[in-house]
């Protein structure tokens, strides 16, 4: 079973090796490892180009934002399942695609997700957020759960039968594509109780001047899908609660 890795990356040259050692550093033995770079202008595709015998494509060149850059990965990839790990991000452990990989040969999965932590952007030994997915049910989706979206892994069958990433959106196009893929493609679900990723906090996501925006893109999304737009937000925002509460009482990270 290949494993598709798709890094997209924009002037990163700070994280950009650590993310690519952490999947070199796995102990899986089929990974095909894309890095799609956005014309990047600062020393990022340098730092990339350095690990390039070990990379299996480099595409870098300008693109409309990250979710064109992931559509790319995905367009050029040709692994039987097909993951993210962003230029911010790090795998837990060498384990976690091994881990993936066997959930999905132990469940026969369409898609597999598990657990991650938002940590500190400079003292990533420090947690801010201790993200527990916990077990899939289609109801909690239209209640406004979602599995932490770097976690997910899905079969490349599925994404060429329902579709890419919806590049209108500029933050919100993850939770739309889960939404899709968890809500209304009907697949075979699986859930991993481990830790897969370490996330640094200030992406897209996190950063509080597009906080208004990720807010207006989120209740489009889930109008467009049917559901009741600010209500479902609002549970979005609720299932979070317990993750800083968890992260208060839990320390460091412990591989």
């Amino acid at each position: 079973m290949k494993i598709s890795i798709i890094t997209s990356c924009f002037n990163r040259e700070a994280t950009i090796a650590q993310t690519i050692e952490s999947v070199l550093s796995q102990d899986y033995p089929d990974i095909e490892y894309i890095v799609v770079d956005g014309a990047s202008q600062d020393a990022s595709l340098s730092v990339v180009r350095r690990y390039g015998s070990r990379i299996a494509r480099i595409i870098s060149e300008p693109d409309g934002g990250m979710y064109e850059a992931i559509n790319k990965g995905i367009n050029a990839a040709t692994g039987d399942i097909v993951g993210l790990l962003h230029s911010d991000d790090c795998f837990y452990s060498p384990h976690a695609v091994s881990d993936i990989a066997a959930t999905f040969a132990r469940t026969g999965a369409d898609l597999v997700y598990g657990n991650g932590l938002y940590v500190d952007a400079r003292h990533t030994e420090r947690v801010v957020r201790k993200w527990i997915s916990g077990a899939y049910r289609r109801w909690k989706v239209r209640a406004g759960w979602l599995p932490l979206h770097p976690t997910v892994y899905v079969s490349r069958k599925a994404l060429g039968r329902y579709g890419l990433y919806d590049e209108s959106y500029q933050i919100a196009a993850d939770s739309d594509f889960l939404v899709r893929y968890l809500y209304e493609a009907g697949l075979k679900v699986a859930y991993l109780d481990k830790y897969v990723v370490k996330m640094r906090m200030g992406g897209l996501s996190t950063d509080r001047t597009r906080r208004k925006q990720m807010w207006a893109e989120d209740v489009r999304l889930y109008r467009r899908h049917g559901f009741a737009g600010i209500p479902t937000k609002l549970m979005k925002m609720a299932w979070k609660i317990p993750q800083f509460v968890q992260a208060k009482f839990m320390g460091k990270v412990h591989d």
